[in-house]
């Protein structure tokens, strides 16, 4: 591998930012002949776009795009990677949880003939609730991708530029960069790396994000939450057949009734209950379907820094430049 594009989407890193460019550039100067490093800056709160905007006058190597609003870590994923430009890319977290010092390991396995690496960490620095909740997400993304490495998912992954073609054309608000990726391939691999303490700041995935993101996983790239459903429907007949046969069984071999408000009330709210879940599954499908006839984009692009005029030739255009940057690091328009 002579060439690395490393994608990085940031939210409130800024306390961060310059102590992983500095290892990255030190790991990666020794590792491949040619680089970029691209930050996806998901508009945070903090001055993350300020720092970034400090790498890209003092690196040509650096770029910075920043999106209109906070779309997710997924969908600033999916604008970095569209807008690499070298063979591999490399996908990462702002936080240094992911040591640069690793990206030789990832890259060392791809090199076997893969398409695509994760780095799963041998000891995730997380609590307890954070570690359940990125579980049901890997159950979710079992369920969606169809490969045995699913479960070994991870944020820090490497795999070649040439996959995006597979989903170049997609635009839909829900993105997972991991279900994108078996659109294009079945070759993936998994390789045990370290995964650090988080340095400063906290996640910004709560439980409850994680949970929502797992549940948009099912409903947004698999038809497992409608089949669920039918199961249920299916199961919930049988239960009603069998409590008929019951009460005429008691009929008439004994001439006696089944007695009971409550006995009837229970049946009742078991039969409305399995109704309601199932209209409220088939009630996602359809709302996903409506926002995808809307053509809502996965992120709009507001700034796109770079001091190498060649990235800026190909970066992809269609957005307003700010017009308050300075002039050496052009806007693309």
């Amino acid at each position: 591998m002579d060439s690395i594009s490393v994608v990085i989407p940031v939210y409130n890193a800024a306390p961060n930012l310059k102590e992983l460019y500095h290892a990255l550039t030190t790991v990666l100067d020794k590792t491949v002949e040619r680089y970029e490093i691209i930050l996806v800056e998901d508009r945070g709160r903090d001055n993350s776009w300020d720092i970034i905007r400090e790498l890209v006058q003092a690196d040509s190597r650096v770029s910075g795009i920043r999106l209109r609003r906070n779309y997710g870590q997924h969908n600033a994923l999916l604008c970095g990677i569209r807008a690499a430009r070298y063979e591999i890319i490399v996908t990462m977290d702002d936080d240094l949880q992911h040591p640069p010092a690793e990206i030789a390991t990832l890259l060392s396995k791809l090199a076997e003939g893969y398409d695509v690496v994760y780095g799963t960490p041998r000891q995730e620095q997380h609590g307890l609730w954070r570690d359940l909740a990125s579980q049901l997400t890997k159950l979710a993304l079992s369920s969606t991708m169809g490969v045995e490495v699913a479960s070994k998912v991870s944020a820090f992954r490497a795999f070649r530029t040439e996959l995006r073609d597979a989903f170049s054309e997609y635009r839909s608000p829900t993105v997972s960069i991991d279900v994108l990726l078996t659109w294009g391939t079945s070759r993936f691999a998994a390789v045990p790396v370290r995964h650090e303490p988080r340095r400063a700041g906290t996640s910004n995935y709560t439980l409850g994000k994680l949970i929502t993101h797992a549940f948009n996983l099912m409903t947004g790239f698999s038809t497992l939450p409608l089949q669920v459903a039918s199961f249920i429907g299916f199961g919930f007949t049988l239960f009603g057949f069998g409590i008929l046969a019951y009460v005429l069984a008691r009929y008439f071999l004994n001439g006696a009734q089944v007695p009971g408000f409550a006995f009837l009330a229970s049946i009742i709210a078991l039969f409305s209950g399995a109704q309601l879940f199932a209209l409220g599954i088939i009630g996602e499908y359809i709302a996903r379907i409506h926002f995808r006839t809307m053509e809502r984009p996965p992120y709009v692009v507001g700034n796109y820094l770079s001091g190498d005029m060649e990235k800026q030739l190909s970066f992809e255009r269609g957005f307003t430049p700010d017009p308050t940057e300075s002039k050496r690091l052009r806007v693309v328009d």
